[in-house]
């Protein structure tokens, strides 16, 4: 597969002020003990110090400057797919410009020169400094040629498809930053020299102005400041190098250890995906120059899965397994309730504008029914004249009574009016109508498995009507990506209020709810739904123990949740899930993850038009199958060449 991986660097080097030569020696060796990096950026006016002050008004430093860079570009040489970034000051005319210097494969490619000068508080760069933001379609003569020079460039590397603009410390803090116009112009990295002094909170408001504009451009976004070498005079700089990716922190280090390099991936993809994704993201050529550059991906431009993985594995690039879930314990519980809280108030509304305010709901001792009648609890509380009522349908010989005192003590916690309607009686004789037998007769028997979950959405909505009250579905995310829904059965309600919740994160809102609860009972029975094995029970139980397990025949819940968010967020191809499960489940081999991804493409694909005619549900993540909003697929769209790409990877 093409790799759009690539490998970045935030170098921070130890130097002295206004001694260009031992500065040159200093990037030269960083830049060549880093030789696998893409891209490799150094703090602004790197090559002299950023705290010379009156000391740039003194042409010996200049002109050794300038011969230190062609020194620096020589070395570039033995970097093959490195592209370069140091900063240093250069005279241009009657002025002397603060300036990016991109250097790849022995040259120097382009100076792009500081746009927004500081002359407030601590800054007084325009004692020194022009502002280069008038330059553009000129060139600057370095070394007897003629280098573009301007802030209209952008370097492209053709092949990995990595596009790089630069911008310069206070170019960021502005109200319109240079970078914003670079991406529209196709940019897909931005790197930053900058040399920016610490105080109280200003690492924060750094990090957060980085991780804002690589999110609001999609893009990867290198961050590099001066470190503590710089003069002490009256300020201390701290070395804060940031590493973003379409808005997440990939690597962040402040005060490093002497020459310190950060390195960390930025995948293009992502940026890729989001901008066509996003319709708002224009696109505005005009403006720059295009220069040609190298900027190799992560052990090169094509990459089998199972070489991706372990690339991945040796930068120790994380993979969450759980991409729907937060890792972190705090933030995982906050994102529950937030959840929980979009589901509610959804319900609320639509309770509130149909005037019918008695919920009827099916329990059946899972998962997804569980956090459906939670959900409605939550909404009692927003409205306090909605009437519950739940209904457990069993089946005998096939509803375990672990499940059935589950539905039953569940609602008697959260205070549901109790119906129990038992349906094989019902079923028996449909089943018998239609001359199919009243048993079932074994793995396959779909119609006997069907009957049941028709038969209860056949109930629920006849007892909606008797009690003029409004069904509320309990299907979720994960059932309708794979189809594991019975149409017209299961699949369908009059508000669906888990349709965007995925299995995995269904799990965790009931565990999170269990422990804030404040009601022990109601606790004690949330967490016994939360270790009960997933399965619709629609097939006999083996003594009394649950027989039919829903993974057994789908796969794991963990995995198809792993391949629905990377096919849905960020459109990967094949062979790229692959190796990134690879890296989330070391334990599995590679085989076992392209059988389960196969299966989860073919029923993605099939099961379309269970997903067409949903009913209405609030969307409660990036992620979601609506018809009707962010999934819009045609029922008889072919699998067959995701699944060549899957056995090609």
């Amino acid at each position: 597969m093409n790799n759009r991986m690539i490998k970045t660097a935030a170098a921070v080097p130890s130097l002295r002020i206004a001694d260009p030569v031992y500065n040159t020696e200093i990037i030269t060796r960083m830049m060549l003990e880093h030789k696998d990096c893409g891209i490799i950026v150094f703090p602004e006016l790197c090559m002299t110090g950023y705290t010379c002050a009156d000391l740039f008004q003194q042409k010996w430093l200049l002109d050794e400057a300038q011969n230190c860079l062609v020194k620096i570009a020589e070395a570039s040489a033995q970097c093959p797919g490195m592209t370069a970034a140091v900063g240093c000051p250069l005279p241009y005319g009657n002025d002397l410009y603060n300036t990016a210097v991109i250097i790849s494969e022995g040259k120097i490619l382009g100076v792009i020169p500081k746009q927004y000068i500081p002359v407030y508080g601590e800054f007084y760069e325009g004692r020194w400094f022009a502002s280069g933001k008038k330059i553009r379609n000129q060139t600057i003569r370095i070394n007897g040629g003629d280098v573009p020079f301007g802030t209209d460039l952008l370097f492209k590397d053709d092949k990995s498809g990595a596009v790089l603009g630069a911008e310069i410390c206070e170019d960021l803090w502005v109200p319109d930053p240079p970078s914003v116009h670079a991406c529209l112009a196709g940019a897909n990295i931005i790197i930053n020299l900058s040399a920016s002094d610490e105080i109280i909170g200003k690492q924060e408001y750094r990090r957060d102005i980085v991780l804002r504009q690589s999110s609001s451009c999609y893009c990867g976004y290198i961050y590099v400041s001066a470190g503590t070498d710089e003069s002490s005079t009256d300020l201390v700089f701290s070395g804060h190098s940031l590493i973003a990716d379409n808005g997440r922190l990939v690597k962040e280090v402040i005060f490093p250890e002497e020459n310190h390099v950060e390195t960390g991936l930025i995948d293009l993809d992502m940026s890729f995906y989001n901008r066509t994704h996003a319709g708002t993201f224009e696109t505005d050529l005009s403006p720059y120059r295009m220069i040609s550059t190298s900027i190799r991906p992560l052990q090169g431009y094509q990459i089998s899965a199972k070489e991706l993985a372990a690339a991945l594995k040796e930068e120790h690039y994380r993979v969450a397994a759980y991409p729907f879930v937060p890792s972190d314990e705090s933030d995982r519980a906050e994102r529950c309730r937030k959840i929980l809280q979009i589901q509610a108030n959804g319900l609320a509304t639509r309770v509130r504008h149909t005037g019918i305010k008695t919920l009827i709901i099916g329990i059946s001792g899972g998962l997804d029914s569980t956090l459906a009648l939670i959900v409605c609890h939550e909404a009692q509380k927003l409205i306090r004249d909605i009437r519950i009522i739940g209904y457990t349908m069993p089946n005998e010989g096939n509803t375990t009574s672990l499940t059935y005192n589950n539905a039953m003590d569940l609602m008697k916690t959260l205070g549901a009016e109790i119906r129990e309607v038992p349906i094989g009686r019902g079923v028996a004789e449909h089943l018998e109508d239609i001359g199919h037998g009243g048993v079932y007769k074994g793995e396959g028997d779909t119609t006997y498995e069907n009957a049941q979950a028709r038969m209860r959405t056949y109930i629920l909505m006849d007892a909606a009507n008797m009690e003029n009250g409004l069904v509320v579905g309990t299907g979720d995310l994960s059932e309708l990506a794979l189809g594991w829904c019975t149409y017209n059965g299961d699949h369908m309600s009059m508000y669906g209020v888990n349709g965007s919740v995925p299995k995995t994160l269904v799990r965790y809102i009931c565990q999170s709810y269990a422990y804030e609860c404040g009601d022990d009972e109601l606790k004690r029975v949330l967490l016994s739904i939360a270790d009960t094995p997933i399965s619709p029970e629609l097939t006999p139980n083996k003594d009394g123990e649950i027989a039919q397990k829903t993974e057994d025949k789908i796969g794991k819940y963990d995995l198809n949740d792993f391949f629905l968010y990377y096919v849905l967020r960020y459109g990967t191809q094949p062979a790229k899930i692959i190796a990134l499960a690879m890296r989330a489940y070391p334990g599995l081999e590679e085989e076992e993850i392209k059988e389960a991804l196969r299966r989860f493409a073919k029923r993605f694909f099939y099961q379309q038009f269970k997903r067409s005619c949903l009913p209405d549900g609030p969307k409660v993540g990036s992620v979601t199958l609506s018809p009707r909003g962010d999934w819009r697929m045609p029922s008889d769209a072919s699998p067959a060449l995701f699944l060549q790409k899957i056995d090609e990877a």
